[in-house]
């Protein structure tokens, strides 16, 4: 795992899931190194701009190396809103976006991959409202809901299910 800021400078609820992370002897690097799966959690719903030094930097490499990419709500560098892609910005094989799809994941299928919505425990029927699945509907655009058993995951993602651009 390798964190863009420094502990002392997180906002409480991550410094606090970062200690969890710590005392469950969770290896922090300084660089991010390849591994089988790359999870994208850099830059969250909060962007406004292009992405900026060392997330950049770090969204290129994860974007060149050949293991499939995890987006965790939505792809770095993509504007939640608007569906603006951000240079750079991370193309994934899949999002699993939290509660509810972002309206920007379904504006920019191209970067978001397989789309899965995790059932966070919201209320039932913000999943039953049309509306909210829709937003992200559109040519080439598939939305499931992924929720957990008590077995098993009801979605899952193949790695190399959806295809990156070639360079």
């Amino acid at each position: 795992m390798t964190l863009a800021l420094d502990g002392r400078e997180l906002p409480e609820v991550p410094a606090h899931q970062l200690g969890i992370l710590r005392r469950m002897g969770v290896t922090l690097a300084a660089e991010p190194t390849p591994g089988s799966l790359i999870i994208d959690a850099m830059i969250g719903y909060s962007l406004h701009d292009d992405p900026r030094e060392p997330i950049a930097g770090w969204i290129d490499w994860a974007n060149g190396q050949p293991s499939p990419t995890l987006a965790l709500d939505l792809p770095s560098g993509l504007d939640a809103s608007t569906g603006r892609v951000g240079n750079p910005c991370i193309v994934a094989d899949a999002t699993l976006t939290l509660a509810l799809p972002k309206v920007g994941l379904g504006l920019a299928p191209q970067v978001a991959g397989a789309l899965f919505v995790a059932d966070i425990s919201g209320h039932r029927c913000i999943y039953r409202l049309r509306g909210a699945l829709a937003a992200c509907s559109g040519p080439g655009v598939s939305v499931q809901i992924a929720r957990a058993s008590s077995s098993k995951a009801a979605g899952t993602v193949k790695p190399g299910s959806a295809s990156r651009p070639s360079s």
